[in-house]
This record gives structure tokens, sequence and C-alpha cells, in this order.
């Protein structure tokens, strides 16, 4: 188990696509206790296939056994460049690993199948990180992810919100709102409308419907929408994941008339009676940049800041990569999509959004 890799151990280029080599990462992954929805097959060929992208794993194998899994998606996009990303489209990934030495070997087998396949970065979400490693910058101080344990029942739920947030929380449960859950093509016809409009007003592109289904089609019971309805349309919906316990309200949003209405706090509250009744046991909030609205948001609702670990490379004399949405550079294009009409957004919006993964 702690021998170094190099006397036991190759390396390897997996097709997650693949069904064997799915069925060996997926067994590797479910036995892994850092494993997160993000290194699943099912993730990485789900948003491959919704986006466009490749999606790749790195392994290190003892005989027919994996010791190390890297997953990859390669990412194409004329406004943000080629990347590698674990995880694509997702806030965790990186290597997960069982021995000393293993991630090193990854991170420069990552960069080898980087510039094999033209990609001048590489971009890695949390795992262990290549702190010392040349050409990589790794940062602990930009994003901040927010977990919290749920209460045992619904009263219980309500009171361990703290009180200003559980005032706007009772204002949301006495609107004349009604809450769906589910998968079916209302469900998802919902999720996307409410969606799309939410982010054109934050000024991004919507992703491409098609990335939604996929994910939803590959985590089946995995997975679901919930969705606050007023007077017969959606004002807030959002799509969450769960994994061992956990619930990761993970791509929501909310109308204009959902501020008025209270129907994201009424949306939140009720994700996290419905997960507790099912079964689980954590709330995780996703991530946020520091210092930003929806990272204060969290905290109103009573969810400590922990940081996140991220890590990138560029490769010599490359320019490094800039897909961030609160980068000055992309500030005057924020400010003008939010100007977009809602159809034209939603027309243009996905061509660009798979590549921001």
């Amino acid at each position: 188990m702690n021998a170094p890799f190099r006397h036991a151990a190759k390396l390897a280029l997996l097709d997650p696509a693949e069904p064997d080599a799915a069925a060996r990462i997926e067994a590797f992954v479910a036995a892994h206790p850092d494993a997160t929805p993000f290194h699943r097959p099912a993730w990485l060929t789900a948003v491959a296939k919704g986006s466009g992208n490749k999606a790749l794993a790195l392994a290190l194998e003892h005989g027919a056994d994996l010791a190390a899994v890297l997953p990859l998606l390669e990412v194409h996009s004329p406004l943000f460049g080629r990347v590698l990303v674990s995880s694509g489209f997702g806030v965790g990934g990186g290597a997960l690993t069982t021995g000393r030495g293993q991630d090193e070997a990854l991170f420069a087998f990552a960069q080898d199948q980087a510039l094999r396949r033209s990609c001048p970065t590489i971009e890695l979400r949390g795992g262990p990180l290549p702190d010392d490693r040349p050409g990589w910058k790794v940062r602990h101080d930009s994003h901040c992810g927010y977990v919290a344990e749920l209460a045992a029942d619904d009263e219980a739920q309500l009171l361990w919100v703290p009180r200003k947030q559980r005032a706007e929380v009772r204002k949301g449960l006495a609107a004349d709102l009604t809450v769906t859950v589910g998968t079916t093509a209302t469900d998802r016809a919902a999720h996307y409308a409410v969606y799309a409009e939410s982010v054109r007003n934050l000024g991004t592109p919507v992703f491409p419907k098609r990335l939604f289904a996929e994910v939803l089609d590959a985590f089946g019971t995995d997975a679901d929408i919930l969705t606050v309805w007023h007077q017969g349309q959606p004002v807030s919906s959002v799509l969450s994941l769960y994994h061992r316990g956990t619930v990761m309200p993970y791509w929501g949003g909310g109308t204009q008339a959902a501020r008025r209405l209270r129907a994201n706090d009424r949306m939140y509250f009720e994700l996290m009676l419905h997960a507790r009744r099912r079964g689980c046991q954590r709330f995780d909030f996703g991530r946020s940049k520091v210092n930003s609205g929806a990272g204060e948001f969290k905290k109103n609702w009573g969810f400590a800041a922990e940081p996140l670990g991220y890590a990138s490379w560029t490769a010599p004399g490359a320019e490094a990569r800039d897909a961030d949405p609160t980068s000055g550079r992309h500030a005057a294009r924020i400010a003008l999509w939010k100007k977009l009409p809602l159809p034209v957004a939603n027309l243009v919006g996905p061509f660009i959004a798979r590549g921001l993964a």
C-alpha cells in the first residue's frame, strides 16, 4: 500500500465511456474515502456527451487493479482555450491515490497528455495538489465550500437556520407556492427555463440543455429536480446530486419574481427536508468565490466557509487561461450579456458555455 508506485504500478490511459474501463473506475471510486460524484464515470461521460467535449481518465495500475485515478475532461473552446479539467463542470475532482508518490506520477502524466493534445492548461479541483512542482500554481484563497449536518426533523431544521434568514424562509412557507420533485420532462423543462433566466440575469451563458439531461439520466436516483411554482409558473428550481448521504444542490436559480416571493429561500429549505427524508445526513451548499454575494448568502443560512484547494498548470510559453467570470477581462461581456433578450441568450449561450468547464 505504501510502497513507491514505480516498483509495482504502470501508467494507463482509460476511456470512461468504455464499459470495462468504466466498471474498473467506478469500483475504485466507490471504495475510495475521498471520492466525489465528479470522479464517477457517470459524471465524466455525461458531461462529455452534454457539452461535446472528451472524457478520459489517467490511472496507475497494479495488474488488473487500479491504484490511482485522475479523471479529466478535455475542453476545446475558441473563447477560453483548450484545457484538461479535473473534473470538468464539477466543483471537485482531482487525483484519487492510495500510496506515496502516486500523485506526482499522475501530474507528470497529465502534463504529457496536455502537450500531446495541444492543451496548454490543466486545472485541478481538490485532491492532492502539486505545491512544489514547476509550472503549477496552487490556490487556497479563491473559493470556499459550505457543508453542514442536517437536523433531526423539520422543526429542528427551521430552528437551525439563523434568525434573520429563518424569517425569510417563513415568508416563503407562507406564500402561495407549491413544490414538486422529479425528473420528468415537465421537471426538466421547468428547471431549464428558470436556470436559463437566472444565469442570463447574472451575465453568464447558459449550459446546453443536453448537459442537464445527460447528468440526470446517468445518475438515475442519485439526482433529481426540486421546483417551486407560483400560480402554475416555475419560479425557482434546482438540480441536485446525492452522494454518500450528502445532498448537493448543484444547478439552481430563480426568476426575477423569486426574490419577492421568497421562492429561493423556500426551495433550499424544502430541499433540506426532502434530502433528510430520503436518508441524507449532510447538505453541501457547493462552492462560492471568496467575498462573493453567493458566499454571503450561504453564511446567512448558517454555513461556515471552508477554503478549497485548486491548482492550474500552464505550458511553457503559453498564456494563462482566464475563464473566471469575475475577471476584469470579462466585465464588458458580462454587462452586455445581462441585456440580451432571453431567447437570444438561450440560443447563443450553450455554444459558449460548453467551454466553461
